[in-house]
């Protein structure tokens, strides 16, 4: 399978919305599972593609998966500090997982923190939960930073998001 990495078009925001959505939701990933807010801005990619990179996956011009690229200083930075650039959002449709399509989207990522002027790091936020996810990073030469772990809820004691570097 081809996989191309491209900026979201317009016409795929919907797919894509809906695609970040069911990853979360059948993963477990929300703590209000559909009534969660938090499946709003999963699904708004007009709104994160306004403030951020917003790539797809795609293979024979159908939508694989997406992430939402943040460099250093953007609106929707968590976690970036000057001279680091974020990844947010990854998520990859059931049926394409086990293809290579995840780590080509944080492939992707990389390659454009590198391009940034200034840009030392990457970061990412995940979940407990997100094991796969864990590996991929991992193999791809991220680390651990739990000194930069965080709670994107602080009303829910529960909720803590491991955070990841990768020096580039």
């Amino acid at each position: 399978m081809d996989i191309v990495i491209r900026p979201v078009a317009p016409h795929e925001h919907a797919a894509l919305g809906e695609i970040t959505a069911q990853a979360y939701l059948q993963d477990g990933l929300l703590d209000f599972a559909a009534s969660d807010p938090y499946l709003g801005e999963l699904r708004d990619v007009a709104k994160r593609a306004a403030a951020a990179e917003v790539l797809a996956a795609t293979a024979d011009d159908t939508v694989l998966g997406g992430v939402t690229f943040v460099p250093a200083g953007g609106p929707m930075v968590d976690i970036a500090r000057p001279g680091e650039a974020e990844m947010r959002m990854l998520a990859v449709a059931h049926a394409a997982r086990g293809r290579g399509v995840g780590e080509a989207l944080v492939r992707a990522c990389v390659e454009r923190a590198r391009a940034v002027d200034g840009c030392g790091r990457l970061v990412l936020s995940t979940q407990r939960t997100m094991h796969t996810a864990h590996r991929l990073y991992e193999r791809l030469g991220f680390v651990r930073t739990p000194e930069r772990d965080w709670n994107p809820l602080p009303e829910l004691d529960d909720i803590t998001l491991l955070t990841y570097e990768l020096t580039l």
